[in-house]
């Protein structure tokens, strides 16, 4: 019998070695040209060094072929170097013993002729990054500060600060941090410079926590010597290096007024440059420096505006977008001064959709009694765009112009216009904004109720906006004659709506209707609440047993609450705060103005602030630790032209919130806590034995009103808790990032619980004497944050999970809980709610 034939043999790719024989072989190769001097060896070198590179960077270890490629780096050919040099510099933290292998080659090229071999050579060396080489590091570098060629020393100012990551205190005992100020004040080459201050910035803010030597250090960065000095060479830079520079004054505090205008004037032509990173650097030195001088700050305003308006439309898309999102941060301290520029914000039909969406949003904040006309007769071109998501933001900045604006007439008609185009998201959009806009001007009811009693809810499905036109049926129900039959047929298909919003609304405004119009709305609220009731969604569910019960109660006190007199909305809540946005200004010129968050909302706990007080559980103190005290966020003083929070609170101080400050440690427990008071107080109320009690009689004619038929609700089942429960702060740590938020709940905190706010002890007791444990807690007033934790009895042993953050100043608690059963948590709500009622009583 034939044996099979072979298996075809796959041809081995050009880029990829087909397994160790081809590694073998480079390795072969590289030998055999190690000491070769013949003619053309170093062109077959290259080639050699090419296929070690490329297989570097596709991932494969090539690191068997070490000591062949540092033998072959004997060569005076500088391309062949830098190759080695960036194999070397990717093997060595991987294979330490290997990167022996390098130093002495590494030190022979650091006294190179060629100071191009030098300064690579160098940076080789210092990137080499293992600790038992720091010693070999020390003396090249300290050649390297001293050589003749400004790269080297450049390469050199750049290595101290690898020095100091690897072994901080070889930097410092080898007086390397002298070195480089005396170099930065001496030095004729501007990018040395830049790279000694660079580093000394690095160092002394790593430093300045440890030793108060080092704090006066990173206070003499800031002296006025230093930052005239650097100020007078900043042409010399590159943009990176000025950038740098301008950083470093704008965190100067000048002296007078002279002070302030010497450095303007010296600044003044940054404002031209081409780099937009330049300009946006320089143009917060200017506002920072000119904080207190209310004339000043606005005449830097106008100053800058021309310099911006340029990059907006010079750069790329992304250019612009970075630029306009400054822009929108100093539009929305100071809009009147750009109201007259508002056909700069103009989308262009080039423009991306995140500009176009910016752009918006700009002439939303502009907009003022003199331009309302031409910027909403833009804005309406845009609602027709092909860009749909566009389309509806456009409609949007036309509704919340409408809710800045005191003549609304005209705008009121354009809204109105939209919902006669017929299309699903143009109609949808607008029924929102009309919502809001008849809360603020409920003078505009007769005319908006005319128009959207004519729209068919069967031609809207967006829920927001169905949400919307159900509110309009309840509030205005009198004025809308088919409204009771619309809500009855949308009650008829309550199982077709999934989304629990609308169905909240349809509760709402049956009642609402069941009041203004009885007899037309009797069957269909009857409906409504045996759905809710049925209903699987919790908030549904809740609110038709509200309903339900409130009319058995009283139907009277039912009127009184659904439907009491209403008063116009003034102001509305979504906007973001005050204190966020100043927070957002003091970091001018860096990511939290595009992203529109503070720094400490975004990046990493290791590169926060340390006044920041960090989210994780690693940082809160465990047991009686305490935790150190950290210096919080002071908000300074700020003009009426751009305190935010003094603007929007008609003239009064800002405060510092826990949005503003961010979370401080305290430096022991002995401080104070809170007690909390429920935020629902339906039950209360209704035991309340000054109020009058309803009978069953009652009930009956309700339920046969309505048609209703409600069993009782079972009891809940009683749930206790293991009084000696433990749970190590590595297993709670992994649970809470493993399992999901089953209660998220805003509480009111009761007058006693901030009264009892003295000794944070006294509560981790009492709620241990609840059989509810804490295992960690921190923070600084008005602001402290617990974690505790439970264990269920009986059954298996489930744990119960509690993140508790209460804010003193705004007597408000938020409580989010995470267990491994989630169908327990409303229990063990209860039962955690109940003990903080309880120590707040105490």
């Amino acid at each position: 019998m034939a044996p099979p034939p072979a298996p075809p043999q796959k041809s081995p790719s050009p880029s990829q070695p087909s397994g160790k024989s081809e590694v073998s072989d480079l390795k072969l190769q590289l030998r055999q040209l190690a000491g070769s001097r013949a003619p053309g060896a170093d062109d077959s070198k290259r080639d050699l060094f090419k296929r070690v590179i490329s297989y570097m960077t596709v991932g494969i270890d090539v690191s068997a072929a070490f000591s062949e490629m540092v033998m072959c780096s004997a060569t005076s050919d500088i391309v062949l170097k830098k190759m080695c040099y960036l194999y070397v510099g990717n093997y060595a933290r991987c294979h330490p013993d290997l990167a022996l292998l390098t130093i002495n080659f590494l030190q022979k090229d650091c006294h190179d002729e060629d100071p191009m071999i030098r300064g690579l050579a160098l940076r080789s060396l210092c990137s080499l990054r293992v600790p038992n080489l720091v010693e070999y590091l020390v003396a090249p570098l300290g050649s390297g500060l001293k050589d003749g060629s400004s790269y080297v020393r450049m390469v050199a100012a750049v290595g101290v600060l690898k020095l100091y990551h690897i072994s901080a205190a070889t930097c410092l005992d080898s007086d390397f941090p002298a070195v480089l100020k005396s170099l930065m004040l001496t030095d004729p080459d501007a990018q040395v410079v830049a790279n000694c201050l660079f580093v000394l910035q690095e160092i002394w803010n790593l430093e300045a926590n440890k030793s108060e030597e080092a704090s006066r250090e990173r206070e003499t960065l800031l002296s006025k010597k230093l930052v005239y000095y650097l100020l007078n060479r900043i042409k010399e830079f590159n943009e990176w290096a000025q950038c740098l520079v301008l950083e470093l004054v704008a965190k100067y505090i000048p002296s007078d007024t002279d002070d302030i205008f010497d450095i303007m004037n010296l600044l003044e032509d940054r404002l031209q440059h081409a780099n937009g990173a330049v300009v946006l650097a320089t143009i917060k030195v200017f506002l920072h420096l000119t904080m207190s001088m209310n004339d000043v700050h606005q005449q830097v305003y106008e100053r800058i505006k021309a310099p911006l308006l340029t990059l907006v439309g010079s750069g790329s898309s992304e250019q612009s977008y970075a630029v306009l999102s400054h822009l929108h941060l100093l539009v929305m301290r100071a809009p009147m001064l750009f109201s007259s520029d508002y056909k700069h914000f103009y989308c262009q039909f080039s423009d991306p959709s995140y500009v176009k969406k910016l752009k918006l949003e700009m002439l939303t904040a502009i907009a003022n009694e003199s331009n309302t006309y031409e910027i909403v007769t833009e804005l309406c071109e845009y609602a027709g765009n092909v860009d749909v998501p566009i389309a509806r933001e456009s409609i949007r900045a036309v509704g919340k112009i409408a809710l800045q604006q005191y003549d609304v007439n005209a705008i009121v008609d354009r809204l109105l216009q939209f919902l006669e185009m017929e299309k699903d998201y143009v109609t949808a959009e607008t029924l929102v904004l009309v919502k809001d806009l008849l809360r603020k001007y409920p003078q505009w009811s007769h005319d908006c109720i005319a128009v959207v009693g004519n729209i068919s809810s069967k031609n809207v499905q967006e829920p927001k906006a169905k949400a919307s036109l159900i509110w309009m049926l309840g509030e205005y129900s009198q004025d809308m004659p088919d409204a009771p039959y619309i809500l009855e047929s949308l009650i008829e298909n309550w199982d077709e709506e999934n989304a629990a919003e609308v169905r909240l609304h349809l509760l709402t405004a049956a009642m609402k209707c069941f009041f203004k119009r009885p007899p037309e709305t009797q069957k269909a609220l009857g409906a409504a609440l045996a759905a809710g009731l049925a209903d699987s969604h919790q908030d549904v569910h809740d609110r038709a047993l509200f309903y339900y019960r409130l009319l058995q109660y009283d139907v009277s006190v039912a009127e009184r609450v659904v439907n009491p007199p209403k008063q116009a909305v003034s102001v509305f809540a979504d906007t973001q705060s005050s204190e966020i946005k100043d927070r957002i200004f003091d970091e001018f010129n860096s990511l939290s103005v595009v992203y529109q968050k503070p720094s400490y909302m975004f990046t990493d706990k290791e590169h926060r602030e340390p006044f920041e007080f960090s989210e994780e559980i690693g940082n809160l103190s465990l047991g009686q630790e305490s935790v150190g005290n950290a210096p919080r966020y002071a908000e300074s003083d700020k003009d009426l032209l751009l305190s935010t929070s003094e603007r929007e609170e008609n003239g009064g101080p800002s405060t510092n919130g826990p949005a503003a400050s961010g979370y401080s440690a305290p430096t022991d427990y002995n401080s104070s806590l809170v007690s909390l008071s429920s935020q629902t107080q339906s039950e209360t109320a209704i035991s309340d034995p000054g109020m009058p009690k309803y009978t069953s009689q009652m009930t009956l004619a309700i339920d046969d009103l309505l048609g209703l038929s409600v069993p009782a609700a079972p009891a809940p089942p009683s749930l206790k808790l293991n009084p000696k429960a433990a749970l190590d702060p590595g297993t709670f740590q992994r649970k809470w990032g493993q399992l999901a938020v089953s209660i998220s709940q805003d509480c009111s905190v009761s007058p006693q619980g901030i009264a009892a706010l003295t000794t944070p002890q006294a509560l981790i007791r009492h709620m241990q004497a609840s059989s509810i444990q804490c295992i960690a807690s921190g923070g600084q007033s008005p602001t402290f944050k617990f974690f505790f934790f439970a264990q269920k009895l009986d059954g298996p042993p489930l744990f119960f999970l509690v993140e508790c953050i209460v804010n003193t100043s705004s007597a408000k608690a938020q409580v989010k809980i995470k267990a491994d059963d989630a169908t327990a948590s409303e229990a063990f709500f209860g039962l955690f709610q109940s003990a903080l009622s309880k120590f707040g009583v105490l």
